[in-house]
């Protein structure tokens, strides 16, 4: 038993001022590179702080929707609801936004809604939609804001980010920064 409990004790040791101190001040360091120097992005719209890497809850119609959040975007902790696809209070949750958005967008059939606009991503906190998902809100929006579909089409295109050295990822749009465009458009 000592032969084993000498070389388990070293071993702990060595992880908890390993991973405490030495793998945490290299993170730490590498995040002072990151904008922000590591506490994400801010941006300021009218005259409040918002942290662009984290979802944000948008219900307006006058606004794109982000994806559900399991957490009610509460950035303090993030989670998914640990529920199956089978689960039969998860299916009752997913119909009843699928009903949601198909009452506030009655343009769109139940066979267009995008499945990221009415399930929670596995953080609860994404921050960015599919450009498909957006798109499929212009009517809605332009109707509500009563500007031309083709102003708020050209917002997503001029928001949209490219996948990551082109072809890393899928191009995607970050939700906040496309509600801030929308409210900025003359």
């Amino acid at each position: 038993m000592k032969t084993n409990s000498m070389p388990a004790l070293r071993l702990t040791l060595f992880c908890a001022l390993f991973f405490s101190g030495v793998y945490t001040m290299s993170i730490l360091g590498i995040a002072q590179f990151a904008p922000n120097h590591g506490k994400g992005e801010i941006v300021t719209s009218k005259g409040k702080n918002y942290h662009i890497n984290v979802a944000q809850k948008f219900t307006d119609n006058k606004y794109f929707w982000s994806r559900p959040s399991a957490v009610d975007y509460n950035a303090a902790g993030s989670g998914g609801s640990n529920k199956g696809t089978n689960n039969p209070d998860y299916l009752a949750e997913v119909k009843t936004r699928i009903d949601t958005f198909l009452l506030k967008n009655p343009t769109v059939k139940r066979s267009e809604v995008p499945s990221e606009l009415v399930t929670a991503s596995g953080s609860g906190l994404d921050p960015d939609i599919s450009v498909a998902g957006a798109k499929i809100q212009v009517d809605r929006i332009a109707k509500t804001r009563n500007v031309s579909a083709d102003k708020v089409a050209a917002l997503i295109e001029k928001t949209k980010q490219e996948p990551l050295l082109g072809i890393l990822g899928t191009e995607k749009i970050n939700v906040l920064a496309l509600n801030i465009a929308l409210d900025e458009l003359k």
